[in-house]
């Protein structure tokens, strides 16, 4: 059988923590008895039982797995420290088979071209490394030397009211931000990500939507005060002084650190092994969570079709993840429709009730709201954040400048009291 199962199935045993991590699915194993191994060891864990050779024994069909013997061979196979590159060729290997019994039963059925071509994409599009730094990005896009900047280390949040209101991000804390779509939601993560950043943490972003480049783009936009339109041909557009400007915000960008996976249906056990990885990579640096958005957080499994409960899996893996790690997991929602119906459209807390158990297991709930998106002809161009729940804190709203054209967040000029 193969050695890389054996590797594989004997890095679990040893160290069961990669249980939780691992991307690989049971079915993605070739032999039948490593399929059913595996099976009986997420049975354990979810049991709360350990996955080692002292817990097997006590299986009455332990000889169905080749006895005793059969485990502590595999055993002897196990090297963590190579478990993320015995993972990839799992996955390789499963491609291959799953590619070539794709083409078998397209030879068989006589498929039109477009499904055989529809259903490859999709087993490729199982993958780890959707991973860019954004300093390769920014690279990618400016090549040229440039002078060290240097910075005032940010607050958390980068807005002092906020920091007042929650304290900035904690360790051990799940925040949702949550709003109807259009509203910001993503400028203000990716603020957050590069406060963060500036302050010293390791920002990790899951974009599950948007692909990097239009994230590193966002973010040039944002910092630099280009107006978001310019962006897709920077050369004919931007002006000689923001052109000017462009190496200094690269080099700003630069200092955040961020890293950026786009893999589109990931799941929070697959975050949660790039986070392990990243963790191992910049070990003197805490890591900041930041997903773009719940729902698209592919489930373990699909429940029957049933949302509020792969919703309330997926909440409650985040909430496990930011204890585990100890580090702060910051997730987008979006709201549902019941919110246009209002006469006053501010988000509420029972907007986010059929949404699982994420009411229960975030720490922090903000809600993000505009005036001006509704009301084309209000003053008011300022954002809302409105915290409705604050497990360690108070509640209440604050408004913070934002600009819609090139998505940059600051303090808000001349606050106006909040009527919280």
């Amino acid at each position: 059988m193969s050695v890389v199962e054996k590797t594989f199935l004997g890095c679990l045993m040893k160290a069961d923590y990669l249980l939780h991590d691992t991307i690989i699915q049971p079915d993605q194993l070739e032999s039948a008895r490593h399929k059913a191994l595996m099976r009986r060891m997420v049975e354990l864990k979810r049991a709360g039982k350990g996955v080692d050779l002292l817990t097997f024994t006590t299986l009455p069909d332990l000889e169905s797995f080749g006895g005793m013997s059969y485990l502590t061979e595999l055993l002897s196979y196990a090297e963590p420290e190579k478990f993320n590159e015995t993972e990839k060729l799992i996955l390789e290997l499963w491609k291959e088979r799953e590619k070539r019994n794709i083409l078998t039963l397209a030879a068989m059925n006589d498929w039109e071209i477009t499904k055989v071509i529809s259903e490859l994409d999709k087993i490729n599009q199982s993958k780890m490394e959707d991973h860019t730094s954004l300093h390769q990005a920014l690279v990618r896009i400016y090549e040229a030397p440039w002078e060290d900047q240097t910075h005032s280390k940010g607050v958390t949040t980068g807005i002092k009211k906020l920091d007042l209101l929650t304290g900035g991000f904690q360790g051990g804390e799940v925040t949702i931000i949550a709003a109807r779509p259009s509203m910001g939601k993503t400028d203000v993560m990716l603020h957050f990500a590069k406060i963060s950043g500036w302050a010293g943490f390791l920002p990790l972003v899951f974009s599950l939507e948007m692909p990097e480049k239009l994230i590193t783009s966002r973010l040039m936009a944002s910092t630099g005060g280009f107006n978001r339109s310019k962006m897709r041909d920077p050369k004919r557009m931007l002006t000689k002084s923001q052109k000017d400007k462009w190496a200094d915000v690269i080099g700003d960008l630069d200092e955040t650190n961020i890293q950026i996976f786009d893999g589109a249906g990931q799941t929070v056990a697959e975050m949660r092994a790039k986070t392990r990885k990243l963790m191992h990579e910049f070990p003197s640096k805490k890591p900041i969570v930041f997903i773009d958005y719940l729902t698209l957080i592919q489930p373990s499994e699909m429940y029957g079709g049933n949302t509020h409960l792969q919703v309330t899996e997926i909440s409650k893996s985040l909430k496990m993840m930011a204890k585990d790690f100890d580090c702060p997991v910051i997730c987008l929602a979006q709201l549902n429709r019941s919110v246009e119906t209002r006469a006053n459209k501010r988000p509420m807390m029972s907007d986010i009730r059929e949404s699982g158990s994420v009411e229960q297991d975030a720490d922090v709930i903000l809600f993000l709201y505009r005036e001006a998106y509704y009301d084309k002809d209000s003053e008011d161009h300022s954002l809302e954040m409105i915290v409705s729940k604050n497990r360690n804190g108070p509640v209440g709203m604050i408004k913070v400048g934002y600009n819609e054209h090139t998505g940059a967040i600051g303090e808000q000029k001349e606050q106006s009291p909040a009527n919280s």
